[in-house]
């Protein structure tokens, strides 16, 4: 806002430039409502900051802000559209300009805008995720007073000279380029020509290269630098580089390796060293105890040996975050020492034998992980005192802990206790509580006592995860105690009887998995009214009834496999514009396909999206994020996504009739399996459509007719199975079709031509040869029913397994893959030896 001591009032030029730019973009939830003729003086306008004598724009601020709690990254409420630089920077005297986190998807800007705009001083378009910004460096390299610049988030994979360009700032003294995508870090440049440069992030790229030399030869004034999460490789140079004035240096989540050089204790002014999760060997330097001025060091998760003792720690007095622990490293600490530090945080990794006893002299302990450790919680009761105190995160991931959690009282406000040995009855949980994960221990009995119990207070628990356990018992008819619930997984548990009717009470609920327990009977249609429900998996019980109104209209992903459920497949289904993910596989569905699947909208598009999951929580000092994570495989590599994969899976009811031309008009599609139904006639050329395609499962039904010729252009095809159908004729030629394996046409006995051994009419040789091939014929025919009566159990089991993989269950991807791999090679060799 303008100062009331202005002497003029907005800007005349500017206020046109303002509402040009306005009637450029969309503004869904009216962050530009205040901007309006009517309103005269644009320095009173939302964001709008303006000089006080002059009354010229001096500030544009208009970062989207984020909603806590989040339901992933809901970009609904922000700026979309097209990014007018050009109108921008027809802003003379603008200096301050930011509009990061919001939606826009496209720049637009002239040739010559940099020279227009050279008071830019401070630009922030970070985490505009779905910005395209081709040649983004063209205009910013001209921008000759700019300090400050942060593109993070924004894929820049193809800025080849990004730092030749940003080179180009004379004054840039903050650069923030943090997941973008960038691949080129220059290893073997000496210098980069930064004369002002004081924080530098590169953090969450793709760099793959040896340690970058110039990174160590900035300028001795530079005081910040973020390279974590690439694939840097290499090791730290052995003499001291012109880092001596650095405070951080973020170096984790890499593969240095090599030992710690002996001048990183030289590093006097440095506040904040991360070395975790690389390769790094040897001894930890003894000489790390000279950082006075060290308040994080992050050593955890590499290969270092020997000892670690309080003699690594006697200066250390500012520390309050510490990382420690590699599977040879031996903790040595004497039970009666008392640190020089109080730690906010503090992180152990591959702890053995026992909890070092300085940890309960801690006093402002409020994060506490525990990973990959073998120890013991002796006394049980008083490490659970001891949390429950003062510790908001504790998080003991995947230790050999063993205890009996059924007289625990939980009280920090994320407790994380995966895979460990824990066992008895789900632990008690104060109001305080709002993320708890007990999921892969040994949790029996029922969950009545915990959902049941009456508190004074207001439960706040967001996040529940107790699956793969042991409850067992009916789920009780008191959800309406857990309203404020976003997340529940009580998947692979022994869980019986129905869904009851208060899990509609839970209108913020956003993703609910039951999947692999014995529940039965009908879904209450009650469950409509969690209004925000994005992620639904029932699959694997025993379900029964039509699939119908109580799938609510927000539904991203939906699973239902291997249940009962029966009749025609809804045409409320259609009526799910979100859906990406719809499994109704192995149920007792009938008749033929709705031809409004394409109503379902999010499968037309075939923009990739970027839509991730995730439950924001915030803390005392920051926000914990939780992603929901979906392992898919694409194109044969195993890829870690936060957004979902589009997939229709109807394979193994008692589907039938023609498949209609609308399901090829879902172009998004990347997987489609209608295996193993009485589905018949002819695919239609629209099949073709689906050009983003990666697996194709057709088999075990009666389609009949020629294989449309449109699928050669299927070029992501990575996954097809034609078999056991009555296709005939030549399998169309092209690389894309042909370069699959026989497997994925047999069954088909008048089909013909390559990879098939059986040669089509129109290429047959002399009669003699014909003879030879009718013979061969027939074993391949006599072959071809042997392996469709085997095919249904393996492909089905086969595509279930993908399903899993992208719901959830990333625990069997390694070894389902191998599995089928060997399967797959093993029945295409017996084949062949045998046509």
């Amino acid at each position: 806002m303008c100062n009331s001591k202005k002497v003029v009032g907005c800007d005349e030029k500017d206020k046109s430039t303002l509402l040009k730019f306005k009637h450029g973009v969309t503004d869904p939830s009216g962050v530009l409502s205040s901007w309006s003729i009517e309103k005269k003086d644009c320095c009173q306008w939302k964001g709008v900051h303006c000089n006080n004598i002059t009354g010229k724009v001096t500030e544009l601020n208009l970062p989207c802000p984020e909603i806590i709690p989040a339901y992933g990254d809901d970009k609904s409420h922000c700026l979309t559209g097209e990014l007018s630089m050009s109108s921008l920077f027809e802003l003379e005297f603008l200096s301050y300009l930011n509009l990061g986190n919001n939606d826009f998807n496209t720049i637009q800007y002239h040739s010559q805008l940099g020279n227009s705009s050279s008071s830019i001083n401070h630009l922030d378009l970070s985490n505009n995720d779905n910005l395209q910004a081709d040649n983004i460096f063209h205009w910013i390299s001209n921008l000759s007073f700019l300090q400050y610049l942060n593109l993070g988030g924004i894929n820049l994979q193809k800025e080849t000279n990004w730092l030749q360009s940003v080179t180009l700032l004379p004054s840039l003294s903050e650069l923030g380029l943090y997941d973008c995508r960038l691949q080129d870090i220059y290893p073997s440049l000496q210098y980069a020509n930064f004369t002002a440069l004081k924080a530098l992030d590169l953090s969450k790229n793709e760099f793959a290269s040896e340690l970058p030399i110039w990174i160590f030869n900035l300028s001795s004034g530079i005081l910040g630098i973020g390279l974590s999460k690439n694939f840097i490789y290499g090791q730290l140079p052995e003499t001291l580089p012109r880092l001596q004035s650095i405070e951080y240096l973020y170096l984790d989540n890499n593969d240095l390796n090599g030992t710690i050089p002996d001048w990183v204790g030289q590093l006097e002014q440095i506040q904040e060293l991360e070395l975790s999760f690389n390769s790094f060997s040897g001894h930890i330097p003894i000489s790390l105890r000279n950082l006075s001025s060290l308040t994080l060091l992050g050593l955890h998760n590499n290969f270092f040996t020997g000892i670690i003792s309080q003699r690594n720690f006697l200066s250390l007095s500012k520390l309050n975050n510490l990382g420690l622990g590699s599977e040879s490293l031996t903790f040595d600490f004497d039970l009666e020492w008392i640190p020089p530090f109080q730690l906010e945080s503090l992180l152990l990794w591959y702890l053995n034998p026992k909890l070092p006893s300085w940890i309960y002299t801690q006093k402002s302990l409020i994060l506490l992980n525990i990973v990959n450790s073998v120890f013991s919680l002796e006394p049980f009761d008083k490490f659970w005192k001891f949390v429950s105190n003062q510790v908001d995160y504790v998080d003991l991931l995947n230790n050999s802990i063993n205890g009996n959690l059924s007289n625990v009282l939980l009280n920090s406000k994320v407790v994380i206790l995966e895979g460990n040995n824990l066992r008895g009855d789900i632990p008690r949980v104060s109001p305080n509580v709002t993320l708890l994960d007990l999921s892969n221990n040994s949790l029996s009995g029922s969950i009545s006592p915990f959902l049941c119990s009456k508190t004074k207070e207001k439960n706040n628990l967001q996040y529940l995860d107790i699956s793969h356990n042991l409850l067992s018992k009916e789920l009780p008819d008191c959800w309406m105690h857990w309203k404020s619930l976003l997340y529940i997984n009580l998947e692979d548990n022994n869980l019986i009887g129905q869904i009851p009717h208060s899990i509609g009470s839970l209108s913020n609920l956003f993703s609910l998995s039951l999947f692999d327990n014995m529940l039965s009977g009908e879904v209450p249609l009650s469950l409509k009214n969690c209004k925000k429900l994005r992620l639904l998996n029932l699959g694997e019980n025993e379900f029964s009834g039509v699939i119908s109104s109580w799938v609510g209209q927000s539904v991203t992903g939906l699973q239902l496999r291997s249940n009962q459920f029966s009749g025609n497949i809804s045409t409320a289904i259609c009526q799910l514009h979100s859906l990406k993910i719809l499994d109704l596989s192995n149920n007792r569905l009938s008749g033929s396909i709705p031809s409004c699947f394409r109503n379902m909208t999010s499968m037309i598009s075939k923009n990739e999206s970027f839509e991730s999951f995730h439950v924001s929580i915030p803390l005392a000092h920051t926000t914990f994020d939780f992603d929901f994570n979906l392992m898919l495989l694409i194109k044969g590599n195993e890829l870690n996504y936060t957004h979902s994969m589009r997939v229709v899976d109807l394979s193994s009811n008692n589907l039938s009739g023609s498949v209609p031309s609308e399901l090829f008009m879902l172009i998004g599609l990347q997987s489609l399996n209608l295996s193993h139904n009485q589905f018949m006639g002819m695919i239609s050329q629209d099949i073709g459509n689906l050009t983003l395609l990666e697996s194709l499962d057709l088999s075990s039904n009666r389609f009949s007719g020629q294989i449309p010729h449109s699928m050669s252009g299927m070029s992501f095809l990575e996954v097809l199975n034609l078999s056991c159908n009555n296709f005939e004729g030549k399998i169309p030629s092209g690389t894309q079709l042909q370069g699959f394996a026989n497997l994925s046409y047999v069954g088909n006995p008048k089909l013909c031509g390559p990879p098939l051994a059986k040669i089509c009419p129109q290429d047959e040789k002399p009669p003699n040869e014909g003879q030879t091939r009718e013979d061969d014929e027939d074993d391949n025919f006599e072959v071809q029913s042997w392996f469709c009566m085997g095919l249904g159990i393996g492909f089905a089991t086969s595509f279930v397994a993908v399903l899993i993989a992208v719901f959830f269950n990333e625990r069997f991807r390694h070894a389902y893959f191998r599995c089928l791999s060997q399967f797959y090679h093993m029945v295409t060799q017996k084949f062949n030896s045998i046509s």
